[in-house]
């Protein structure tokens, strides 16, 4: 083989190893971060072996070959290189007054937690009542779910160097108030409910539309979120935000295989094939909302379920209740205030009440700060001056949907409705 040959298979076999390494971090962070706590009881100690673990495993890879089961492989390490901090004494004492509740390092058990997964651990521990509510979300969905500090400000809408900041400001507050790693008592789960119910929302929306990248969705974390919804479910049965956000993450999970098609186009809502929905995630969602219906008044993920139901129910897009839809949507807005909700709630109407009432209340929301720079506001408009006939205004928001949206599938549909204009 020539010299230029065996450079050629290095750099592929490079490649291969690089490629593993960084599938397994977007796949096995949340698990391997969230084992190598219960060793440490501190985020920062914890997640340096796990980035360690992560580094020796590019080496490790390359020279052994890729393992059957890379998130086993990352966890063993990065807990070995827990265990070697915490017994070292200098180490054991810096990590004592942090979040270990009594004055002994034992040997961390490695039994079954009585919360059956360890991410669920570790988010209520991150949403502990000491923590802000949008401190408490931001803090899970970067250490447990592994999403970066520009996913994450992307899903609260604010910038990268604000979301930093917030993060560093989040674990230094678990150090200074030495909040414990542990499993939530039956008496304090209820309490943290309405943050931890956020973070899965969050990461749930993360999954169904991917902020960016090359593919419309993330199933991993769409697939943590149904996960962790479930689990949710089984310990507060009656809880109606509970069955109600598991009933959300179904409906959006029945319809996922519709969402694009053959050659990876993004599929609207109303274009979909409803023939190729999963009818028995539909049944159970629909069962779910109606139980969480039954409580009064109405909770939030309660209603946003209501919204998914009208459209799962519904036999065509021609078929939608509209104007059911624009009156969940008001309850809903006076339950839970937000841009967001707003701006579904002016597409509602646009199609109850015609395209130019949508437009007037798109408008109305051009001020909004949180929207400045939220990419389906001007695809939302652009829709409504389509439907207009106002092609140049519609092309100008087209333009700026395009320039505020960073996933790929999304940008390609943005793309071809502008080019339809021509």
């Amino acid at each position: 083989m020539t010299r230029r040959g065996r450079t050629a298979g290095a750099v592929a076999g490079e490649s291969r190893v690089a490629a593993a390494v960084a599938e397994a971090h977007r796949r096995e962070w949340g698990f391997v971060l969230a084992a190598t706590v219960r060793i440490t009881r501190d985020l920062d100690v914890a997640e340096e072996c796990v980035q360690d673990a992560y580094a020796s495993a590019l080496h490790a890879w390359g020279r052994d070959g890729v393992p059957a089961r890379p998130g086993a492989w990352l966890t063993t390490a990065a807990r070995r290189r827990a265990l070697d901090l915490v017994r070292r004494d200098a180490v054991g004492r810096r990590l004592l007054p942090l979040l270990v509740e009594d004055v002994t390092v034992a040997e961390p058990s490695l039994d079954e937690p009585a919360i059956p997964d360890d991410r669920l651990r570790l988010i209520c521990t991150c949403c502990h009542p000491a923590l802000s509510p949008e401190t408490r979300v931001a803090l899970t969905l970067r250490f447990v779910c592994g999403l970066t500090t520009a996913e994450v400000a992307r899903s609260f809408l604010v910038n990268e160097r604000t979301m930093a900041a917030r993060l560093t400001r989040a674990k230094k507050k678990i150090a200074l108030a030495r909040i414990p790693y542990r499993e939530p008592g039956p008496d304090e789960l209820p309490e943290r409910i309405g943050a931890v119910l956020e973070v899965v929302h969050l990461v749930h929306t993360a999954g169904h539309t991917a902020p960016s990248g090359a593919c419309l969705d993330r199933p991993d974390l769409a697939q943590r979120a149904t996960d962790l919804a479930r689990i949710l479910h089984a310990l507060l049965p009656r809880d109606p935000d509970v069955s109600g956000l598991l009933a959300l993450v179904l409906f959006d999970d029945a319809r996922r295989e519709s969402r694009v098609d053959a050659d990876g186009r993004l599929v609207l809502l109303a274009d979909q094939d409803r023939g190729a929905w999963d009818r028995a995630l539909i049944a159970e969602g629909i069962a779910l909302v109606r139980e969480s219906l039954r409580r009064r008044p109405a909770s939030r993920f309660a209603l946003q379920a209501a919204i998914a139901a009208v459209h799962a129910e519904a036999p065509s897009w021609e078929a939608t209740d509209w104007a059911e839809l624009v009156g969940i949507y008001d309850v809903l807005l006076a339950v839970w205030p937000s841009p967001v909700v707003a701006l579904n709630r002016a597409v509602a109407i646009s199609f109850a009440c015609g395209p130019q009432a949508g437009l007037d209340a798109l408008d109305a929301l051009a001020a909004e700060p949180a929207l400045a720079t939220y990419g389906y506001l001007a695809a939302s408009r652009a829709d409504c001056l389509r439907r207009l006939g106002r092609l140049p205004d519609a092309r100008a928001a087209y333009d700026e949907a395009l320039l505020l949206t960073e996933n790929e599938v999304e940008r390609r549909f943005l793309a071809d409705r502008l080019a339809n204009l021509a």
